[in-house]
């Protein structure tokens, strides 16, 4: 079965002691960005589709490694959260917007 997606670091190796066979390689820095994008999209709606902590714990996963690549301090990125939860709220509230009047 052909997959063409980025997987975990220790896959190969379980697949290995299942006595299966995998075809590998290593992403270049465009590849992997780009799967990356997919990943995150993949695990997001896995947890949609879930809806548990395994799968949204994923979905950090998948976060944590785009902040690494990207060189992105997840201390900035956390401020920065901090500062529109100050400045903008949270969605603790349940609010939904139905219609604004441009009056």
């Amino acid at each position: 079965m052909k997959y063409n997606k980025l997987v975990r670091d220790k896959i190969p190796e379980i697949i290995k002691k299942d006595g299966k066979k995998s075809v590998i390689h290593i992403a270049t820095l465009e590849e992997y960005e780009q799967k990356l994008k997919e990943k995150l999209l993949e695990e997001v709606n896995e947890f949609l589709k879930e809806n548990n902590e395994e799968e949204l714990a994923d979905v950090l996963e998948v976060i944590d490694a785009i902040c690494d690549f990207k060189n992105v301090d997840k201390d900035k990125v956390k401020d920065l959260k901090e500062e529109k939860l100050n400045s903008r709220g949270s969605f603790k509230e349940r609010i939904i917007l139905d219609e604004v009047d441009h009056k």
